[in-house]
C-alpha cells in the first residue's frame, strides 16, 4: 500500500459537557495539527498516490471552516461534544466528501484509503481512518 501526507493546522475554541473532562468543561482553546494520509494499492498513471499540492490545498479550505471560531457557536456542532476524536471523523467526511466531488482531480478515483490524525501537542493526538469509495 502506498500513502501520502499532508499537514496543516487550525485553531479553535470549545468546551464539554460532562465530568469526565474536569476543567475543560469551560471554554478553552486548542490548536491542532492535522495530518491527511491518502492510500493506494497502486500508484497512478503518473507515479503518484494523490498531488500533493491539490491535497494541501483542500485540507487548508476544509479547516478554514473551523479557524478561529468557537465551535460551542456553530450550529452544525450543536449539543455535540467536539472532542479530538470527533473532530478528526469531521475533517475525514468532509475530505472524503471534496475527494468525490473531483477536487483533488480524476486520478484521485483510485484512492482506497484515508487516515485524519488531529494531534493535541506533541503526546496526544487522535485519528480516524477509513475507506474510500473506488
Amino acid at each position: 500500500m502506498f500513502s501520502v501526507t499532508v499537514r496543516d493546522h487550525f485553531m479553535i475554541a470549545h468546551s464539554f459537557v460532562g465530568e469526565v473532562f474536569g476543567p475543560a468543561q469551560a471554554l478553552h482553546g486548542a490548536t491542532y495539527v492535522v495530518d491527511v494520509e491518502f492510500r493506494r494499492p497502486k500508484l497512478d498513471s503518473d507515479g503518484i498516490v494523490v498531488d500533493i499540492g491539490r491535497a494541501t490545498d483542500t485540507l487548508k479550505a476544509v479547516l478554514a471552516e473551523f479557524n478561529f471560531k468557537n465551535l460551542d457557536e456553530e450550529e452544525q456542532f450543536r449539543g455535540q461534544n467536539t472532542t479530538t476524536e470527533f473532530m478528526a471523523k469531521v475533517v475525514f467526511d468532509r475530505m472524503a466528501a471534496r475527494i468525490a466531488a473531483g477536487d483533488l482531480g480524476a486520478q484521485a478515483g483510485g484512492l482506497t484509503g484515508m487516515k485524519v490524525a488531529l494531534h493535541e501537542s506533541h503526546a496526544a493526538w487522535a485519528a480516524y481512518e477509513g475507506s474510500l469509495q473506488a
